[in-house]
């Protein structure tokens, strides 16, 4: 089995997301990709963070149809910060015999190196990155920033889809459209439970 894992606060979950995951499923022949939103995301500590179940939610409703892709609350279940180190150990742990790829973005790639134990990430995964139009960092590059991530590294084409979350949550804030940013239910759901009202 191949297993793509896709972490990220998803706050919210949006287009550009659901397309990176498509994408890598596609191209790296995987047979699921585990959503992971963060539970308690450290790298996120500057700004406030929508409540986990809350994130869970916007994800489950963006993703199903999709049987493909799963919901994984392994991060909002555990206490403390979220670590994906820790992450793909739990989820190589119950799946043992899956080949598991780490879905990566490529600003997120160059981030690697400050991340926790990103060594055991690739002790556990391939790291697969998204390249937009065509831009990929080589091996001498993917090694000068962190050792043995060259050879760990696979890349898949991702199209240029310039959607910010920390600009829908603004948009939403302000009451303004979110359509053709996020799925209609991510939409109602944010609408429907405030979730980035100035109140």
């Amino acid at each position: 089995m191949r297993l793509g894992v896709f972490g990220g606060t998803f706050d919210p979950v949006h287009f550009g997301h659901l397309v990176l995951a498509e994408r890598a499923r596609e191209a790296l022949s995987l047979d699921n990709v585990a959503w992971v939103p963060a539970g308690d995301p450290w790298r996120k500590g500057d700004r406030r963070v929508s409540a986990a179940k809350h994130r869970v939610e916007l994800v489950r409703r963006a993703i199903e149809g999709n049987p493909a892709f799963e919901l994984s609350t392994v991060e909002t279940e555990r206490a403390g910060p979220s670590y994906s180190a820790e992450t793909l150990g739990a989820l190589t742990s119950a799946r043992p015999r899956a080949e598991v790829f780490f879905l990566l973005g490529l600003d997120a790639l160059k981030d690697l190196p400050h991340w926790h134990e990103p060594h055991r990430i690739l002790e556990l995964a391939t790291v697969a990155a998204a390249s937009r139009e065509g831009r990929r960092l080589d091996t001498h590059q993917l090694d000068a920033l962190l050792p043995g991530l060259g050879a760990r590294t696979v890349w898949f084409e991702m199209p240029r889809l310039d959607i910010s979350a920390t600009e829908l949550r603004e948009r939403a804030a302000a009451g303004r459209s979110l359509r053709y940013l996020v799925p209609d239910v991510v939409e109602a759901y944010i609408r429907e439970h405030k979730l980035y009202s100035r109140a």
